[in-house]
């Protein structure tokens, strides 16, 4: 019980930190996650990239899922299925989301099924706080956990966080799939052996 009190309070003040931020913070780390990831080699070569439509004071995707997009990037967006578990489907611009289940957005395009993301060269995943060994945090449903499981070891896997999300340790249990790396506003890509 004490790793999930642990990450239920790391979560709590994680979110906490996250509902006081200005909103001309949010947009300034929104461009500047948006610049690293869009000059990473990786994400340069990428003929797809796993992306999501970020909610309420997550760091901002849209700029740049519309900047992949635009660069002629397939560009899959998760579906949230009642399991719990993701689909995928791509994102043909800001026009092709809809508002979905839990105050997400969702892909108009048909869903491509949960093993979609296998196919994706990158893969940014959500985060409320990632350790420096990988170890993500996210918003304790599982959802995230289980599509990185379907993930290659060779692909780059990317949580997005705000500077103070990428601490010392964040606590784990079985089922936490650890990501390859971690980008934010002031330190841009840190990798994880």
């Amino acid at each position: 019980m004490h790793d999930i009190d642990s990450k239920s309070r790391l979560r709590a003040e994680a979110l906490a930190r996250r509902a006081t931020m200005l909103p001309e913070e949010r947009a300034a780390a929104a461009r500047s996650l948006r610049d690293t990831l869009l000059s990473l080699p990786e994400v340069e070569m990428a003929g797809t990239v796993a992306a999501y439509m970020s909610i309420g004071a997550e760091p901002d995707t849209r700029g740049l899922l519309f900047a992949l997009w635009k660069r002629g990037t397939y560009v899959l967006v998760p579906v949230l299925l009642p399991d719990g578990d993701l689909d995928w489907a791509s994102y043909e611009g800001p026009e092709s989301l809809e508002p979905g289940p839990r105050g997400l957005w969702h892909p108009t395009e048909p869903p491509r099924g949960r093993d979609a993301i296998c196919s994706a060269d990158v893969v940014l995943a959500p985060a409320v706080a990632v350790d420096r060994t990988g170890t993500r945090l996210g918003r304790g449903g599982g959802s995230y956990d289980r599509a990185l499981a379907r993930v290659g070891p060779a692909i780059l896997t990317i949580a997005l966080l705000y500077d103070p999300e990428l601490v010392d340790a964040v606590p784990a249990e079985a089922h936490d799939r650890r990501v390859r790396a971690a980008a934010t506003p002031s330190g841009g890509l840190a990798r994880f052996t």
